[in-house]
């Protein structure tokens, strides 16, 4: 059973932008977090999250590194940039492209 709506919208409530540029409210979320260090870090967490989106849909939201906007922001797959450049919102298939992009990385 979902959870309470309400706590992911307190949660969320600093994100006006991403119901702006999916033209939706998410009402839910699944987070998928590591401490990255080392490359594999970072693909295993984009491919986990992936993952994540193709068994129970949705979006993914994945926080960009300072100057990776421009970088995936033509990529297959992308929503949307929001919150200044700092989260790119997409599909599965985004992050399996950007994960390929010699640019990848995630937020640690």
């Amino acid at each position: 059973m979902p959870g309470d709506e309400s706590i992911f919208e307190a949660e969320h409530a600093d994100e006006p932008e991403v119901e702006a540029v999916l033209g939706f409210g998410p009402t839910h979320a699944v987070n998928v977090s590591a401490g990255c260090n080392r490359e594999i870090d970072h693909v295993a967490t984009a491919l986990l999250t992936a993952a994540v989106v193709d068994v129970i849909g949705g979006v993914a939201k994945a926080e960009l590194p300072a100057g990776q906007a421009s970088v995936v922001a033509g990529l297959p797959g992308v929503l949307g940039i929001a919150d200044d450049d700092g989260i790119a919102l997409g599909t599965a298939e985004f992050l399996r492209v950007w994960l390929g992009h010699p640019a990848f990385r995630l937020v640690k």
